[in-house]
């Protein structure tokens, strides 16, 4: 059985909702991405066996398959087909998944997984607000699960602050330190993530409302940001890779999916990551960094507490607090900076977890080479 080896990976800086990438209409925004990751290696566009791709709202600009109308814009070859995945925020990390797998079973040989969301031009919610109906008869509000979570670990609004405060501070740090500036897709409207408050505070978070829930503990300030950015990966066969000389930048070890309580709805990443590590065979003490998306502090906190894992080795260069979460493009996201940190540091495993709407979650275990 083949190797998923990632060959390079690529992001555009996240911009806020109504900020600089306003203007960028999603599918040029996820084709300039995949220009510019194609660009980066020497084989050409054709020999791309597909790109998956992760968006969550596929309306209005987003709809009729993103990927497909993404790399025609790319100007790839006509031979070259797409296909667009749905796993809410985890859905360029299944994206992921479901290239590493084509590639292990021999059905691809290189295959570009990505994703993208403008929740800008395309506002959280709009794939089911006009109907007709809807999915479910009851849909359960992530703000009011996180509060849930908050509540069942005993979390205090000081907490959920200070956590996100250090996210900001994190992310600034690393902005400011340059170690994204590699990874980047050029914008000219935007050359690093917009969402970064250099000047944040305990008393400035202390400041706001909450959002969910009158006597709530979830604010904007511990939740992640609505944002609008795109990301893509190479990945291929260690056959394939080996005859076209590229150089593999990590394999990838083990993926797994799961599900958890659709009402607590963000805690399948506590399921998920026992099981990709029980996959891999290795313990939480083994990997040397861990990516945990942030959609809420009160998740990442639990996540950590659960699994008791070393903040210190947790969303090192801050996360979706600080830096967005434009929901297609997110585990895009998290594997790119987790694998040019993995290099930077000189480490060998990264581990990546992110919640998603219902009640699931996704593991990847990558091994840097």
């Amino acid at each position: 059985m083949e190797e998923a080896l990632i060959i390079d990976a690529v992001r555009t800086p996240v911009g806020r909702r109504g900020g600089a990438l306003k203007d960028r209409h999603p599918v040029g925004l996820l084709a300039q991405t995949l220009r510019v990751l194609v660009d980066r290696t020497p084989i050409p566009a054709g020999e791309v066996d597909d790109v998956i791709a992760g968006c969550v709202s596929q309306v209005g600009e987003q709809a009729i398959n993103i990927a497909r109308c993404a790399l025609l814009e790319a100007e790839f070859p006509h031979h070259v087909p797409g296909t667009t995945v749905d796993r809410q925020c985890g859905s360029s990390q299944q994206a992921t998944a479901f290239a590493a797998q084509g590639v292990a079973s021999g059905a691809y040989d290189a295959v570009i997984a990505c994703g993208v969301e403008s929740m800008t031009r395309v506002p959280l919610g709009a794939s089911f607000v006009n109907g007709p109906g809807m999915p479910m008869e009851r849909i359960y509000n992530q703000g009011i699960s996180a509060e849930l979570i908050a509540q069942h670990w005993r979390f205090t609004r000081e907490e959920l602050d200070a956590y996100s405060l250090e996210s900001h501070r994190r992310a600034a740090r690393a902005t400011s330190a340059g170690y994204f500036a590699s990874q980047f897709v050029p914008m000219n409207e935007l050359d690093r993530d917009e969402g970064v408050r250099t000047d944040t505070s305990m008393e400035k978070l202390a400041a706001l409302e909450p959002a969910f829930k009158e006597d709530g503990v979830i604010t904007a300030g511990n939740s992640s940001q609505i944002s609008d950015g795109a990301a893509a990966l190479l990945i291929a066969s260690t056959s394939f890779a080996r005859k076209h000389g590229l150089r593999p930048r990590a394999r990838i070890v083990a993926n797994a999916v799961c599900g958890d309580d659709p009402e607590l709805m963000l805690t399948a990443t506590i399921p998920a990551t026992r099981k990709v590590l029980s996959r891999a065979g290795l313990r939480i003490d083994d990997v040397d960094l861990f990516e945990v998306n942030e959609a809420f502090a009160s998740v990442v906190l639990a996540w950590m507490h659960d699994m008791r894992a070393d903040r210190a080795k947790t969303n090192v260069n801050g996360g979706a607090i600080a830096m967005g979460h434009p929901l297609g493009s997110s585990g895009a996201r998290l594997m790119t900076i987790m694998l040019n940190e993995l290099e930077r540091r000189g480490a060998r495993y990264g581990l990546q977890v992110m919640c998603e709407g219902g009640g699931m979650a996704n593991a990847t275990i990558v091994e840097r080479i």
